[in-house]
């Protein structure tokens, strides 16, 4: 099992975060680049939670979302072709004095079978860069969804 662990201070509200991880709608993929419009599968939607299939390259999960509270999104896994056990997103915001908000960030990724277990040793080594990357293109294209800007163009 592998536990990954990013930090982000953005301009973006907890509101506005929340808001941009719980839009389920076409061209989430330009905030979340590993959420490709093809596997994205709403099954269920409420005021606070939903559950929700995404993936992208092969790779697809099937999470519930949970934001009851407000400083708080836990997206746990329920179903996928790689990851089970205790896998899972959780974003955790922290509002600071100056007007920025501290995004806090745990994955866990549990393989559930031989390819997932590969996957998940990768992804806890080496590939924990590649996902910080992805995480800050997502902090920015969200700021930049924000600021009128529309959907930032993902680099």
């Amino acid at each position: 099992m592998s536990t990954i662990h990013f930090k982000e201070t953005t301009s973006s509200t907890p509101e506005q975060f929340v808001a941009a991880l719980t839009d389920f709608g076409p061209g989430r993929s330009q905030l979340f680049g590993n959420s490709a419009d093809k596997y994205l599968e709403v099954h269920d939607r409420g005021r606070q939670e939903a559950d929700v299939t995404e993936g992208s390259r092969g790779i697809w999960e099937r999470l519930h979302y949970d934001w009851s509270d407000p400083n708080r999104v836990v997206m746990t896994t329920t179903d996928s072709n790689l990851w089970g056990g205790h896998s899972g997103h959780t974003y955790t915001f922290m509002r600071r004095p100056d007007g920025t908000t501290d995004v806090d960030v745990v994955v866990v990724r549990e393989g559930k079978n031989l390819r997932g277990k590969v996957l998940g040793a990768v992804v806890g080594t080496v590939g924990s860069r590649v996902l910080k990357q992805a995480f800050e293109k997502t902090v920015k294209a969200i700021e930049a969804r924000d600021n009128g800007g529309g959907t930032a163009e993902r680099t």
